[in-house]
């Protein structure tokens, strides 16, 4: 019987079902990840590993897995394992693409109304007793209806999130690597070059995947072209932003607000300049965090990595060269 590592607790059907036919080993803290020796030593030992993206699965881990044959990574990214590696070495890559675009989408757009509308600050602001009256000038937020949505990087979510702009009748532009005509069509979406966007936009939603392209896709020079007025949100991954820069555009407010899921080191410092803003919204990687979510993705995660045990190709391969 084939052998494998979990590098964190699933959904008991997704584990119920690799059990059925693989030893299990998995790391028990649902909250953590292993550290870096736990994973190193329970590498060498299994024949498939289920991780997560918060698992440096760079070339000494692959290296330290002389019997590795799969590594299937719940997420929809990869950019935590050495795929190139992996592939040098005969080990199949798998992801979860695609299970998760509707519910991050949800969050995507749940940010951006509680950062226009500035819903944290206020139910805090309530919750201290500082409310005395109604008044015309409390908590004065951004319109959404009607609004320009620039939506940086048009892959599956960010249509996803256009879908939901029309019920706003909001105008919607984007940026991408290549013009996308048939979802652009859809949608009603203009495109245009991130600098345009930056300029037009009341609200800017990040969804482009990390690459050495991206990583500080948006840093200050960008963050100086929006608008004050404007609410920064990113869903997509911490390090296409600026962490340091965006900070100092929130607390000089030379934008309105921003929403966070991701950021750059995760989880920030206590003492992480972002924290002790009032004008950010702040959460902890929850994007996909639906019931019905985690468990396709569980799922899926689990059929890669059995189907690569079996000696079949996965549903979902990223390097399909190393079957």
């Amino acid at each position: 019987m084939s052998r494998v590592y979990v590098t964190r607790a699933i959904a008991d059907e997704a584990l119920a079902s690799i059990r059925a036919e693989a030893e299990v080993e998995l790391w028990p803290d649902p909250d953590a990840p292993p550290p870096r020796e736990v994973l190193l030593r329970e590498v060498r030992a299994v024949d498939g590993l289920l991780c997560l993206l918060t698992d440096a699965i760079d070339a000494e881990v692959i290296e330290a897995g002389e019997g590795l044959r799969v590594i299937s990574n719940y997420a929809v990214g990869h950019d935590n394992v050495d795929v190139a590696c992996a592939t040098a070495r005969g080990i199949l890559v798998c992801n979860t693409p695609g299970v998760l675009t509707e519910t991050t989408a949800d969050l995507a757009w749940a940010l951006l109304m509680a950062a226009a509308r500035r819903v944290v600050e206020a139910d805090g602001y309530l919750r201290a007793g500082r409310w005395r009256s109604w008044s015309p000038q409390l908590m004065l937020g951004q319109d959404v209806q009607g609004a320009t949505l620039g939506i940086v990087g048009f892959g599956r979510i960010g249509q996803a999130v256009a879908r939901r702009a029309r019920g706003f009748e909001m105008r919607i532009l984007y940026s991408d690597i290549a013009r996308k005509p048939e979802a652009e069509e859809a949608v009603g979406a203009e495109f245009v070059d991130l600098r345009a966007l930056l300029r037009a936009s009341d609200f800017v939603s990040v969804h482009t995947p990390l690459t050495e392209e991206t990583h500080h896709l948006i840093g200050a020079e960008e963050l100086a072209l929006m608008k004050p007025t404007a609410v920064l949100i990113n869903t997509a991954r911490g390090p296409v932003v600026d962490g340091g820069a965006l900070a100092e555009a929130l607390r000089e407010r030379r934008i309105f607000g921003a929403g966070l899921d991701v950021f750059e080191s995760e989880p920030p410092a206590p003492d992480d300049a972002l924290l002790k803003l009032d004008n950010i919204v702040v959460l902890p990687h929850i994007a996909s965090a639906s019931v019905a979510t985690r468990t396709r993705m569980a799922m899926m995660a689990a059929e890669n990595l059995l189907a690569g045990l079996r000696g079949e190709s996965p549903p979902h391969i990223v390097n399909p060269e190393a079957l």
